[in-house]
């Protein structure tokens, strides 16, 4: 059970701190609206066509289909469109950042929903994580400028990881029902892919197609791997650990990205990022590891006292 937990936990930190690399190729001739609507209704399709070969159950209830569609809206969907409705006014480092806070909102919303009072180590390592990821981002956070564009940005930021947070929610609410993951992402994506479709269609976005290597091989990469692999991996995590340790993932994801562009872009790292990746990761530990192991831990590495002379 722990191995299967650290391999759906790593799983989901290496596929969405790739996706960053993976997403500049998308940005070009496409509207942002319609490639995600593309990424979305390609891995619902990948899903509904597993779900057949294996001869999984899709046969689900009025009530159900309703859950699962508001899973669809919040996951696959709106909150998507409002982070790229801010990329124009902010980094992709700010909103990193902001989406990091989808933790202390996992525990809110959890606390509120759900009744789910947090471990206070995982308070405690979530606010940890949040310091060190703005240590790595620090130059860009010290040198934003809060003009209307950025202020527009930063709510925008803030409505969109709020809306995933909330999706977190009903994925959570949909496991304790009886939902299966797997199933319940194929009919989310497809309604998240629909909504998308509507929207762009209602803006007056053309439905154009990019047809390089560099736009498909991205593409098929981010429907396989950063939708269908990394959301089931994630959602199953979800309903395993609880969605505030789960939300980890999204403080830790940007310094694997952060290693891709160091690879391939060239980033450069500072004093101030690597002080702030170790904090992230003491996060991760406070986070991940329960309260008796921590405690079981620090007998074996606390010095010994020594007696006075």
């Amino acid at each position: 059970m722990l191995n299967h937990t650290a391999t759906l936990y790593l799983s989901t930190v290496f596929i969405w701190g790739s996706t960053f690399f993976a997403i500049r190729f998308q940005l070009g001739e496409v509207a942002p609206e319609v490639s995600i609507a593309y990424r979305f209704a390609l891995a619902a399709a990948i899903l509904m066509l597993w779900c057949r070969i294996r001869g999984l159950p899709m046969r689900f209830g009025l009530k159900q289909h309703l859950w699962i569609l508001l899973q669809g809206l919040t996951l696959f969907g709106f909150n998507y469109l409002v982070v790229y409705l801010a990329t124009p006014h902010l980094t992709s480092g700010l909103i990193a950042v902001v989406f990091s806070t989808i933790v202390l909102m996992n525990i809110a919303n959890g606390a509120l929903l759900f009744g789910k009072r947090a471990d206070g180590s995982v308070i405690v390592g979530a606010l940890i994580g949040l310091a060190g990821i703005a240590l790595v981002f620090l130059p860009e956070l010290s040198g934003l400028e809060l003009d209307d564009g950025a202020f527009k940005g930063l709510l925008l930021s803030l409505l969109g990881t709020f809306i995933a947070s909330l999706g977190n929610m009903a994925s959570t609410r949909n496991q304790r029902a009886g939902l299966p993951v797997v199933q319940s992402n194929a009919y989310g994506m497809a309604y998240g892919a629909i909504t998308l479709f509507v929207i762009a269609l209602a803006g007056g976005a053309p439905f154009t197609y990019e047809a390089t290597v560099g736009y498909t091989l991205s593409l098929l990469y981010l429907a396989l791997f950063g939708s269908v692999l990394a959301f089931g991996s994630f959602l199953t995590l979800l309903g395993r650990i609880g969605a505030e340790r789960a939300a980890y993932a999204m403080v830790l994801f940007p310094i694997v990205a952060l290693g891709i562009s160091t690879l391939f872009e060239h980033y450069q790292w500072s004093p101030e990022a690597l002080f702030g990746v170790a904090l992230v990761l003491l996060g991760n530990v406070l986070i991940i590891v329960s309260r008796e192991r921590l405690q079981r831990l620090w007998q074996i590495v606390k010095p010994p006292r020594r007696s006075l002379p």
